[in-house]
């Protein structure tokens, strides 16, 4: 519900009685399907007072109309929805309970307060019983089942051997298997060489320079260099000021 704006108060003016009513989840899914479709059954209200009492008593009960009986989705197509479905009236119980309805513009509007609470319940029958095996069965059924295959899948479904990504990470592990470590002041005389040209480099293009695996590299790296993890020159190295043969920032990318 929205929390600003103005709520309309129409509702409460008129003083609009509302009902509170607890349905079960196949009839609200069966009500779903007949959306523009005209009504979805019949509400009965019958009143009377019993002898030697003056108390009012109140049945209701609603039936279903009949082309909303057919459930999707269950194979036993003999089984359908109840149709009767009795009412259990309960009270209030002294709460201040009351609807409201929110449009696509956020405007709130109260709709009435409820003055009755009841659970429609159906109608025990053979219907109903088998309705609710077949429910139960379902929820039984695993997500998933193991099937053995008699044939070759040929499908765009069928399983691949190594995937695309997992032969990249084997070809770069090789590879890097392949990069014998030089010796620390080899490896020290290329990278001072290096920066000797460019002031910044990122650790792919060091590594192509040396040759040397990016582990070992990155090693070496931490003693003569400062890593860059901001700024314009993010996710580079760069000499420490002890070892560069340029003063300050001046020297420039070439």
């Amino acid at each position: 519900m929205s929390e600003k704006g103005e709520v309309d108060l129409t509702g409460a003016k008129q003083n609009t009685g509302v009902w509170l009513v607890k349905v079960p989840k196949y009839l609200s899914q069966q009500w779903a399907k007949a959306t523009g479709r005209g009504d979805v059954g019949k509400l009965r209200i019958c009143k009377y007072v019993k002898q030697l009492n003056t108390n009012e008593i109140t049945e209701v009960s609603f039936t279903l109309n009949e082309e909303l009986t057919v459930i999707e989705g269950i194979e036993d197509k003999t089984v359908s929805a109840p149709r009767d479905h009795p009412f259990t009236m309960q009270t209030v119980g002294g709460q201040m309970l009351a609807v409201f309805t929110e449009t696509s513009s956020d405007k709130v509007a109260l709709e009435g307060v409820v003055v009755q609470r009841a659970e429609c319940r159906p109608a025990v029958s053979e219907s109903y019983m088998k309705l609710k095996r077949l429910q139960i069965e379902e929820l039984a059924k695993p997500v998933r089942l193991s099937q053995q295959l008699d044939r070759v899948v040929t499908s765009n479904y069928k399983p691949v051997a190594n995937h695309t990504y997992n032969l990249e990470y084997e070809r770069k592990k090789k590879e890097e298997g392949k990069r014998a470590r030089l010796d620390k002041q080899q490896v020290l005389d290329m990278l001072f060489s290096a920066f000797e040209k460019h002031q910044y480099y990122n650790i792919k293009d060091l590594v192509d320079i040396t040759k040397q695996p990016v582990i070992y590299l990155k090693e070496i790296l931490r003693d003569i260099g400062i890593y860059n993890v901001k700024g314009t020159h993010k996710n580079t190295w760069e000499l420490k000021p002890e070892y560069r043969h340029y003063q300050g920032d001046e020297k420039t990318d070439e």
